[in-house]
C-alpha cells in the first residue's frame, strides 16, 4: 500500500529547483521549497498527535501557505477541510462540529473570536498570517525535522471533505477520495494538453474544487507553473496575460476582461487555453471574447461531488452554451426524473454520472448518500440537461430551478438565452414564483446596459416572437446587481425568496 496521490502530485518534486509559484509580491516559490514546507508542516502535525483520517480545517485568506497545508495533509494521511474565509463564526462552528475536526488553522483574529466558544477539549487552533507569521510560520518551522516518506494510504481513503453551499438546507460534506482527485487530474492533464511548459494564471478562490483541485492538482501533475494571484483584479490579470499560457476562470472574469481596452489579440497571443466553469457562460460573452481575442473559451462542467464531468474539446469545435463531451472514463446519462427511464438525444432530464471521479458519499449522512445514488451506482446530480445529436451536453438548469407553470415544464435557461441575445441586456435571471392560478409564474430579473434604452414592453414583444406563450415571463424587474456566491453564480434561491409575493 502506498500514498499514490502524494507520490504522483508532490513527491517527485522534492529536488526540483523549477519555479512552482510566482507570487504577487514578485517573490517565487520553487518546487523544492514548496515540498520542504509541506514535509515540515506534516511533521508539525505529527507532533500535534494527529493521526491518519483526522480532519484538519483551514479558514485562511488565499496564500501559498494554503497549498503547503493541503500537501501536508495528504503527506500525513489527514482529511483536508478547506473553508471559505468569509464564513461567520456561527457558520465556522457548524463545520468544525459537524466534521469533528481535530485542528483549525486560521488567522489570529478568528482565533481570538473563537476563544469563548464551546469547543471539544481535543480540538486545537493554530495560526498563519498572510505575512507568514503565526504558530505555523516560517520561523517556527525553521528548525523542524521532516520526514520524506508519506503515510501509507490507499485510493479509497478520504483525502478531503468539501461542504456544499447549502442553499436548500443544511450544508453537506462531500467526501472526496484520493482516487477521485488523482483520476480527474490525470484525465484533465491529457484532455487539456498540459505539460511542464505551461504557466497558469490562478485567480480563483482556493477553498473550492475549481481553484484547489482542478487548477492546483493539474499543475502539480504536469510540473508546470502558476502565477498565484490573491483574487481577480483586472489590472493584475491583464499585466500577466502576456506571460501565461492558460487562464482558468468563471464567466465573470471574461465579462470583466471584455470591459478592458487592453484586451487585444496581441495581449493574449501566448495563451493557448481559456477555460470557464462553475457557472453558465453565455453565448454572447463567449462570442464577444472570440471576436476580441481570436480565442474561443473552453467551457466545462463539474460539481463539488464529482470534480470535472464534461468538457468541450481542446482540439475540435467548441460550442457556446454547451459543456461538451463526457471526459474519458466517465459515464453520463440523461434520465426522466420521475420514471428513471433513459432519455434519447434532445430530451431534457436529470444528468446522472458514474466514474472514478464521483465522491464516496456525504459525511455522516447515510440516508442522503443512499438517496443520491441509483441502484446501479449513478450519482444523481439534480442538474437538468440534454445531449444534442453530436453528443454535446447542454445544462438547462437545476431541478430545484425548474418552473412548472400551468402544468407546463419551463426551463429557465432557454428563456435566459433569448433575453441575453437582446441588445441592451447585460445579464438576466429567470425564476418561478407562486401564482394563484398557474401554481408558478415566470419572473424575469434583468440588469440593463446603461448606454442602451430597453424596457419590459420591448423585451416582451421580442420574446412573444421567439418563445411559446407559456414560456414568456409574466413580469419583469430591473435591478443593478444580483446576489452571488463567491464564484459569481447567481443565487436564485435568494431571488425566489425576495420576490415570492410578486404575483399576490
Amino acid at each position: 500500500m502506498t500514498n499514490s496521490l502524494y507520490q504522483e502530485l508532490f513527491e517527485k518534486h522534492r529536488l526540483s529547483e523549477k519555479i512552482f509559484l510566482s507570487l504577487q509580491n514578485q517573490h517565487t516559490v520553487t518546487y523544492k521549497e514548496y515540498i520542504n514546507s509541506v514535509e515540515k508542516i506534516s511533521f508539525f502535525f505529527k507532533e500535534k498527535g494527529l493521526s491518519p483520517g483526522d480532519r484538519v480545517a483551514l479558514k485562511l485568506k488565499k496564500s501559498h501557505y494554503f497549498l503547503s497545508i493541503y500537501g501536508a495533509c495528504i503527506h500525513r494521511g489527514l482529511i483536508f477541510l478547506p473553508l471559505n474565509h468569509n464564513y461567520t463564526d456561527d457558520e465556522l462552528l457548524y463545520f468544525l462540529k459537524d466534521s469533528e475536526s481535530k485542528l483549525l488553522i486560521t488567522d489570529k483574529e478568528t482565533c481570538f473570536q473563537l476563544k469563548n466558544k464551546k469547543l471539544d477539549k481535543t480540538f486545537s487552533i493554530e495560526t498563519v498570517e498572510l505575512d507568514g507569521s503565526g504558530s505555523i510560520s516560517n520561523s517556527s518551522l525553521k528548525n523542524k525535522h521532516y520526514e520524506k516518506k508519506p503515510i501509507e494510504r490507499n485510493l479509497n481513503d478520504i483525502a478531503a471533505i468539501l461542504y456544499t453551499s447549502g442553499t436548500t438546507g443544511r450544508s453537506k460534506g462531500a467526501m472526496i477520495t484520493q482516487e477521485n482527485l488523482l483520476s480527474n487530474a490525470k484525465t484533465l492533464r491529457e484532455y487539456w494538453c498540459f505539460d511542464c511548459e505551461d504557466n497558469l494564471i490562478h485567480a480563483l478562490p482556493i477553498y473550492h474544487t475549481h481553484g484547489l483541485f482542478v487548477a492546483t492538482n493539474v499543475i502539480l501533475l504536469s510540473s508546470a507553473k502558476m502565477i498565484f494571484l490573491e483574487k481577480f483584479e483586472l489590472e493584475a490579470i491583464t499585466n500577466n496575460l502576456p506571460y501565461a499560457t492558460v487562464l482558468m476562470g468563471v464567466p465573470t472574469y471574461y465579462s470583466r476582461l471584455l470591459e478592458s481596452k487592453k484586451l487585444t489579440k496581441l495581449l493574449v497571443k501566448n495563451i493557448r487555453l481559456f477555460i470557464s466553469g462553475s457557472a453558465p457562460l453565455t453565448k454572447e460573452t463567449n462570442d464577444r471574447f472570440f471576436k476580441a481575442t481570436g480565442k474561443r473559451i473552453l467551457e466545462r462542467y463539474g460539481m463539488t461531488e464529482t470534480n470535472m464531468i464534461c468538457s468541450n474539446p481542446y482540439k475540435g469545435f467548441r460550442i457556446s452554451g454547451k459543456v461538451g463531451f463526457p471526459l474519458p472514463g466517465i459515464d453520463v446519462r440523461i434520465v426522466d426524473q420521475v420514471s428513471g427511464q433513459l432519455l434519447s438525444h434532445g430530451q431534457v432530464g436529470e444528468v446522472q454520472v458514474k466514474g472514478k471521479n464521483v465522491f464516496s458519499g456525504y459525511w455522516k449522512m447515510l440516508s442522503k448518500t443512499a438517496d443520491s445514488f441509483t441502484k446501479d451506482n449513478y450519482f444523481k446530480t439534480e442538474d437538468l440537461g440534454k445531449f444534442d445529436n453530436n453528443g454535446y451536453l447542454e445544462i438547462v438548469g437545476r431541478l430545484k430551478d425548474l418552473i412548472i407553470s400551468g402544468g407546463f415544464n419551463v426551463y429557465p435557461k432557454e428563456i435566459e438565452d433569448v433575453i441575453n441575445s437582446i441588445e441592451g441586456i447585460k445579464e438576466n435571471a429567470v425564476i418561478g414564483v407562486p401564482h394563484k392560478d398557474l401554481g408558478e409564474s415566470i419572473l424575469s430579473i434583468i440588469i440593463k446596459e446603461e448606454s442602451i434604452k430597453i424596457d419590459s414592453k420591448k423585451i416582451s414583444e421580442i420574446l412573444t416572437k421567439k418563445l411559446a406563450k407559456y414560456k414568456c415571463p409574466k413580469g419583469y424587474i430591473f435591478i443593478n446587481s444580483f446576489p452571488r456566491n463567491t464564484l459569481g453564480k447567481i443565487l436564485k434561491n435568494k431571488l425566489r425568496e425576495e420576490y415570492k409575493d410578486y404575483f399576490k
